[in-house]
């Protein structure tokens, strides 16, 4: 059983998750004292929140402005990769606001109408502003976060196309690298690392069948036969669920995938050490498989 706490697991989730989303980490019952407790918070049917995610409106009212970027993302319903710790608030250029001791990360520029909606940003300028200005990292999670919840691909294609001005380039980068396939910001955040590494192209959430089918992982670099998984630590409910998961990994290694495991810790702070560690496995398993690789029988992921 984990030892994660209901906040633990909203805070890697990116502040805001369904009921199955916080289940897979914790048990129902730490999640409904979290509850109770008023630590986590229920906005909707089956949608958690955590207390500042709920709060911040409350910070943009207090500066007549309106919530931008990660925070304005967490309101449209998308996962983050770490949850700002003040809200985002967006206030017009030419505003007087004393920003000494704010309670708020200010951000100063002049809206359209069509770009504020409800005391938040819009979703197209919610993208635009974290595409534009956050580091790659958090940028894809926001993106995928945002395909994941129903945000058309096309629409995040022509909104990069006609994107202009500095950062126009990361925002057509992210576009084309964002997935809704991608479970969660951790497994985006690890993606986003593995994307800066030579030779490794990995797809999320791929199921593996050689021949029989073996189990769904996180990332799969097909060609190398690499599987990256994003360990949740998941609460896995009793012995059974434990093994059928440790049986998976088992049958992946004796079927020739190399399985890298990475924390949430890792992948949040050790960036570097979990790129340095992907760059050797891809070295690695190119010499091993690449003078061969042309005669072998490509591997096909399943539908």
């Amino acid at each position: 059983m984990t030892d994660l706490s209901a906040i633990d697991a909203l805070l890697r989730l990116g502040g805001v998750a369904t009921r199955a989303q916080v289940e897979a980490l914790v048990p129902r019952a730490r999640l409904e004292r979290a509850v109770e407790a008023g630590d986590v918070h229920l906005v909707a049917r089956g949608r958690y929140v955590l207390p500042a995610v709920e709060a911040a409106p409350r910070a943009a009212h207090q500066y007549r402005g309106v919530l931008c970027l990660l925070t304005a993302a967490q309101a449209w319903g998308w996962g983050v990769r770490l949850v700002p710790e003040r809200p985002h608030v967006l206030v017009p250029k030419h505003r007087r606001v004393c920003t000494r001791q704010a309670d708020a990360e200010l951000h100063f520029a002049d809206l359209r109408a069509e770009e504020m909606v409800e005391g938040r940003t819009s979703q197209d300028r919610t993208l635009l502003d974290c595409l534009r200005t956050l580091p790659f990292p958090d940028a894809l999670a926001v993106a995928d976060s945002a395909l994941r919840d129903g945000y058309r691909r096309e629409w995040l294609v022509a909104l990069a196309r006609d994107a202009r001005g500095p950062g126009s380039s990361q925002i057509r980068r992210v576009a084309a690298c964002a997935d809704p396939g991608a479970a969660n910001p951790f497994e985006s955040a690890l993606r986003a690392i593995a994307l800066e590494v030579p030779g490794l192209l990995v797809t999320p959430q791929v199921s593996i069948r050689d021949p029989l089918f073996i189990g769904r992982c996180d990332l799969v670099e097909v060609r190398l036969q690499i599987v990256l998984e994003a360990d949740s630590f998941e609460w896995h409910g009793g012995r059974a669920a434990l093994a059928a998961d440790a049986r998976r990994y088992d049958d992946l290694v004796a079927h020739g995938w190399m399985v890298l495991r990475f924390a949430w810790e890792q992948v949040m702070f050790e960036a570097e050490w979990v790129r340095a560690v992907l760059e050797r496995a891809t070295r690695e398993r190119t010499e091993q498989l690449c003078p061969g690789c042309r005669d072998a029988q490509p591997f096909r992921p399943s539908a």
